[in-house]
């Protein structure tokens, strides 16, 4: 079995003339909890398509743990856990009800899936009650999601945006979570503007601009003597520049 998680090669997706992704070379090692960083339109959400089978490659190569797409397309989905940027939800039904349904889409049986819906949702501190995801707020529903990714136990967590418009102590224990399911020996590869965030969690990196990785590493490769990760993702995009001031500012 490959020692990697993900494993791309030359990865490219055009949409028209604009290349989304432009010859994607990515490894992410078993076990790791991988930063997939990058500025607004970099090609971050569209590599987390093409990784998940939702959205096919116009060329290029992907084996997610061991296997390839898109001939092991189910088995792959049945192994790993997502967490889209926009998060897709059942707006109609409960959180109860919404994970119960993902748990038996993952083929776990009725009782299970019960069991393992109402333990998720006392894990992550969302009520039992009647109310809908569609009253949910923006934080409640990426608890929601992260609830999903995780009821069928998956090796492999692909992540766009968790932590957004989660508040602090939402945030700390969707953290908590997800570096408890990495000591078990899962694998988390997450984007995150929040960069204080992934240097906190994440012990390997790379960086996306334009569709094409420009850096990937260990944090501390890629991090320079006394540098904040902030510091070496401006110095590797090359946007430093000094600040213009207005007048009336």
């Amino acid at each position: 079995m490959s020692p990697a998680a993900i494993l791309a090669h030359g990865l490219k997706k055009s949409y028209g003339s604009v290349a989304a992704v432009d010859g994607v070379d990515l490894e992410v090692p078993r076990g790791s909890f991988f930063g997939f960083l990058g500025p607004n339109g970099a090609g971050k959400s569209t590599t987390i398509r093409l990784l998940t089978g939702l959205i096919p490659a116009d060329s290029g190569t992907v084996e997610i743990l061991g296997r390839r797409l898109p001939e092991d397309e189910l088995e792959i989905k049945r192994r790993i856990g997502l967490v889209p940027d926009e998060s897709l939800l059942f707006d109609r039904l409960t959180g109860a009800e919404f994970l119960e349904f993902v748990g038996r889409m993952y083929g776990l049986d009725r009782a299970t899936a019960i069991d393992r819906a109402g333990g998720l949702l006392d894990l992550l501190e969302l009520a039992r009650d009647r109310k809908i995801i569609g009253e949910y707020s923006k934080g409640m529903r990426k608890r929601v999601a992260l609830a999903a990714s995780l009821i069928h136990h998956p090796e492999l967590f692909l992540m766009d945006e968790p932590f957004e418009g989660v508040d602090a102590v939402g945030a700390r224990l969707m953290k908590d979570i997800l570096i408890d399911q990495v000591r078990r020996g899962a694998t988390v590869f997450l984007t995150s503007h929040v960069l204080e965030v992934v240097e906190r969690l994440c012990d390997r990196i790379a960086i996306i601009n334009r569709g094409t990785i420009v850096t990937s590493g260990t944090l501390e490769d890629l991090r320079a003597s006394g540098e904040s990760l902030e510091d070496a993702f401006v110095r590797v995009l090359g946007a430093e520049r000094q600040l213009e001031r207005l007048d009336w500012l």
